[in-house]
């Protein structure tokens, strides 16, 4: 059960960073957390991504001062109006960018980042599908596979879902509450033809129509699973598909590293700065009310980046 609770407050140790959260993201793999599905050790603060200033340095950290902004985006605990963050795992947030923003940006971001530039490198003139196209990652996933020069076709749920993915660049956009055969749909507005790559963070319930919309050789990449896990699959339905591609790919495998941590996340505040990159801010919620927010974004209740405010 989530719920509020007062705490000690917390203190850096060495190579850490005591920040004041000034927002806090609230992301699936929070939700993933909570329910078992990836096993914590209870009772623990959820939370992974966060931005702040920094309180205090805990000893041998040089690279960042007391009072310099900063967000993160793998740190346990950030649903908190303090909390720990190890430095080699912060990065400055420019100026120009706001607190709400900076969070908004940073995890799904990041993600939306390695999907398009690393895992299925998206090519001019490609058709990619993109499952949650108005959630906070379809957003940032069609701007930046359109910026590439990619035609997206979103699925959403609703016409004010619709507006958003179009508003993000989608070319098409089909509200999958309103079609039978979603991959037929999907090759029809395609000229027949199946996708080069489909991004799909939703898993079980869209699964198989994934795979049934891509071209020959094309790639699933499987994301996330807001819907429940995929079942176990059997390898040679990829072949029968046409020696299809599957791949289930995590942002902290593309940023294990500081170099990378760095070099990716000032990637995507550049594109923010620039006007290149537009994050939307769905919903915000009090500290307090993190289970609401947890059922809202489960309940597919929410656009754009959800945030907690302490």
């Amino acid at each position: 059960m989530l719920v509020p609770s007062q705490v000690d407050d917390p203190e850096p140790g060495e190579g850490q960073l005591l920040v004041e959260v000034a927002a806090a993201g609230v992301n699936y793999i929070d939700t993933y957390q909570r329910d078992g599905t990836y096993p914590m050790q209870l009772p623990y603060v959820p939370g992974m991504e966060g931005v702040g200033r920094v309180r205090a340095l805990g000893a041998g950290v040089s690279d960042f001062a007391v009072g310099d902004r900063v967000a993160w985006a793998e740190a346990l605990g950030s649903y908190a109006q303090l909390t720990v963050v190890p430095a080699a795992r912060a990065v400055a947030v420019p100026d120009a960018i706001s607190d709400e923003v900076a969070v908004g940006a940073l995890l799904q971001g990041m993600t939306a980042h390695f999907l398009v530039n690393d895992t299925y490198p998206v090519q001019p003139g490609d058709t990619v599908l993109v499952h949650a196209a108005a959630g906070g990652a379809g957003l940032l996933l069609t701007q930046l596979a359109t910026a590439k020069g990619a035609r997206v076709i979103g699925t959403v749920s609703t016409a004010e879902k619709e507006e958003l993915a179009r508003g993000a660049g989608a070319a098409e956009v089909i509200r999958y509450t309103e079609v039978d055969d979603l991959a037929a749909e999907v090759k029809k507005l395609n000229g027949g033809e199946g996708v080069a790559a489909v991004y799909d963070s939703v898993g079980r319930t869209t699964f198989d129509a994934s795979l049934a919309s891509l071209r020959m050789r094309g790639m699933l990449v499987l994301f996330g699973a807001s819907s429940g896990p995929v079942p176990p699959l059997d390898p040679q339905v990829l072949n029968r598909g046409g020696s299809l591609f599957l791949t289930r790919p995590t942002l902290f495998h593309h940023i294990a590293t500081r170099e990378a941590l760095v070099e990716r996340a000032a990637a995507v505040y550049g594109e923010v700065v620039a006007g290149r990159l537009n994050v939307r801010i769905g919903r915000t919620y009090p500290l307090a009310e993190a289970r609401t927010a947890h059922e809202d974004l489960q309940g597919r209740r929410t656009t754009g980046k959800v945030l907690l405010i302490p």
